[in-house]
């Protein structure tokens, strides 16, 4: 393995015992090889994670947790998302004041196209995430934009999720060195320590899945995105991958970004590409 993307020598030591953690060294550009990370990365939770199947690494800390699943399956029959769903589905068909919509700003008319997202847009040299497409289709119409956190943004992410589901993630690296940069720049920020706490988002979700921190039960790296957005019981409500950005860096006590930065959506760039080929299974409910 190479030794940019390797199982790091200095392993944490957890309650159940040593194990290791993958990192990244900084590797010279024409070096990146995201084909080769997300090969690492998949083995890396399929070999800890032995009982569960690929494809349900999406469900989150249900994958981990037999009681949780059977609680979460039970919830699903009456999912707290519907009036999201309903709400999104709504919004996406309603026209905008020029008589122009959503399905006006995407290919397939914004249906059953969520697994392409985010994808790098040559021409503007930088990732393109849902969210930001949205808002871009917005105010390409003469609209305000949304909050990319919550509510509308969270319902018609929700709605576009919902007509995917089942589709793998497709996401697309090309061989551009600004997109390479921008994946290699997402890679960076997950593993950085960050924060009063020292925490890097690999420090829960690559070390710890499937542990406790306070309340919550700490879900694996891969598959993480697929799920979104989600309802959760801590919010009372939805919210985007935006708002769980954020609210990662508050709960590490480092400063948050503002919503879709160039970190964030690198990030999200970078999760999304590790986790291809497993299916879209937005809109999800978490505790």
């Amino acid at each position: 393995m190479r030794a940019r993307f390797a199982i790091s020598l200095a392993s944490a030591v957890l309650a159940l015992g040593v194990f290791a953690v993958i990192v990244r060294a900084a590797p010279a550009a024409d070096a990146i090889d995201p084909a080769a990370d997300a090969r690492a990365f998949r083995d890396y939770f399929v070999k800890r994670f032995p009982q569960v199947k690929q494809e349900d690494f999406v469900n989150g800390p249900y994958s981990m947790n037999e009681d949780m699943r059977r609680q979460w399956q039970e919830k699903e029959e009456f999912p707290p998302y519907e009036f999201a769903l309903e709400a999104g589905k709504e919004m996406f068909s309603k026209p905008f004041k020029n008589g122009k919509s959503y399905a006006d700003c995407f290919e397939n008319g914004g249906i059953g196209i969520r697994q392409n997202y985010p994808y790098f847009d040559a021409k503007e040299g930088e990732v393109i995430t849902l969210e930001l497409a949205l808002n871009r289709c917005r105010e390409a119409n003469g609209e305000a934009p949304l909050s990319y956190v919550k509510d509308d943004m969270a319902s018609l992410t929700a709605y576009m999720a919902f007509t995917s589901r089942g589709k793998p993630f497709d996401i697309k690296i090309p061989n551009d060195p600004r997109a390479l940069a921008a994946y290699e720049n997402g890679k960076r920020y997950f593993y950085t320590r960050r924060g009063q706490l020292n925490f890097s988002c690999a420090s829960c979700h690559v070390q710890s899945p499937g542990e406790r921190l306070r309340a919550e039960t700490l879900a694996p790296a891969l598959g993480i995105l697929n799920a979104m957005p989600i309802y959760r019981s801590e919010w009372a409500g939805m919210g985007t991958i935006s708002r769980r950005f954020v609210t990662c860096n508050s709960q590490t006590r480092a400063v948050p970004e503002e919503p879709q930065s160039d970190d964030y959506r690198d990030l999200e760039y970078f999760l999304s590409y590790v986790s291809n080929g497993l299916p879209v299974a937005g809109p999800g409910a978490r505790p």
